[in-house]
């Protein structure tokens, strides 16, 4: 109680002092909704927060320093909308915390926690923008979405193409290679046509010492064909632990579809295939259908199924057993200010 009556009070001040200048933006998603979860073996009714987007508070602000140059920050503030408490272990600012500077010319260059490249490149990728039921990082690995202490240069879009370069410190002591991530991505975006190539390399930790190392590529894109939108994606995943030995050889797939109904409608579609090459019988198969409403520019209605199909040695998304089959169905509403 006594550390969420400090993070209020610190949030409260905070926004006092935003009102006061005319750079600071509040923003922020307040999203819930009931979700219905089998394991495969038992069912659970329960209230969920941030279904389709993640509840939180935001305060993202510039001040321009002359010659096309600003500086930025994004204070990100994740909560519980069913229970009040805070998000992402109980961080103040969970879920961006990060100062830079900022030119249209040269880009962006960002300390502090922030977004992988990969993940960023998945929810551009996924039909459910990694929301809902079908959220593709039930299969696809986006690294734990953000990581701390990030460097991140973001290039200014140039005829369509943008990048973005990430390296997040270890901070262990001795060693620059300890825990530390590295990510990029390369894009081209014109018209109807996305396109995206992202690479993230992590080194793993355990006890405090290097245990291996874990590498996704990923190649995906979007093409919106005005009737419908197409989406598709592949992933190789390989690692490592610190004896050379492999621990992680598979493959994740992407097929997926935005139909607009209307023009206050979509029905979310897609189709995820994990084939794993570490052992037999470990495949698996996510199916995912949704629906959303727009009551009006800022509030929406949605809905979304899930199933995986897992093989026999194989316990994706929650199975209670290898081999189970889980599924979780959701409702709820989101509004975003």
């Amino acid at each position: 109680m006594k550390k969420s009556l400090i993070a209020f009070a610190v949030l409260a001040a905070f926004a006092g002092a935003a009102s006061a200048q005319t750079n600071v933006t509040i923003y922020g998603v307040a999203d819930a909704g009931i979700s219905r979860v089998d394991n495969g073996a038992t069912t659970t009714t329960r209230m969920d927060s941030g279904i389709q987007s993640g509840s939180r508070v935001g305060f993202r602000g510039t001040e321009d320093l002359g010659g096309g140059l600003s500086a930025i920050f994004t204070l990100e503030n994740g909560f519980n909308i069913d229970d009040g408490t805070l998000g992402q272990g109980g961080r103040l600012f969970g879920r961006q915390a990060f100062v830079g500077l900022s030119s249209g010319s040269a880009g962006a260059i960002k300390f502090g926690r922030q977004y992988n490249p990969i993940r960023t490149a998945v929810e551009n990728i996924d039909p459910f923008a990694l929301g809902l039921a079908g959220n593709a990082s039930n299969v696809f690995n986006v690294y734990g979405d953000r990581a701390d202490n990030t460097i991140n240069y973001s290039t200014p879009k140039l005829g369509g193409f943008s990048g973005q370069l990430a390296y997040s410190l270890g901070e262990a002591a001795g060693s620059t290679s300890v825990g530390r991530h590295l990510g990029l991505s390369a894009g081209y975006a014109a018209g109807p046509l996305n396109i995206i190539l992202a690479h993230h390399d992590q080194n793993i930790v355990a006890a405090g010492a290097a245990n291996g190392d874990s590498k996704t590529t990923l190649l995906g894109g979007t093409y919106d064909f005005g009737i419908l939108k197409l989406h598709a994606a592949y992933a190789r995943n390989k690692g490592a632990n610190a004896a050379g030995v492999t621990t992680i050889d598979r493959d994740d797939a992407l097929l997926g579809l935005t139909v607009p109904v209307g023009a206050t409608s979509r029905v979310l579609a897609s189709w995820i295939r994990r084939s794993d090459d570490i052992g037999a019988n470990r495949d698996a198969d996510q199916i995912a259908l949704g629906y959303t409403y727009d009551l009006s520019k800022r509030t929406n209605l949605y809905t979304s199924y899930a199933r995986t199909r897992n093989e026999a040695a194989a316990a994706l998304n929650g199975a209670s057993a290898a081999g189970r089959d889980p599924s979780i169905f959701n409702v709820g509403v989101r509004h975003r200010f």
